[in-house]
């Protein structure tokens, strides 16, 4: 191995964008338990699931349709 190397003509990594990225999630044991169940049936890691599941989602625009209910005031 050299003990130098010149990188002056170095070319950066096309793909370096495309990397992922990553990130602390908290997510219910039930869905960790369904995404691995998923993956032992695909044989595809669970992690790797969940992404493509959020890509899809992102890529299709899936909104998730969330209504908050509200507490009346004086209610028991």
């Amino acid at each position: 191995m050299r003990k130098q190397y010149d990188f002056a003509h170095a070319k950066k990594n096309p793909y370096a964008k495309r990397l992922k990225k990553p990130v602390t999630i908290r997510l219910d044991e039930s869905t960790v338990a369904y995404f691995k169940t998923l993956a032992d049936e695909t044989e595809v890691p669970y992690q790797s699931l969940i992404n493509l599941y959020l890509r899809d989602c992102a890529a299709s625009g899936r909104r998730l349709s969330m209504t908050w209910k509200t507490s009346r005031a004086g209610a028991a």
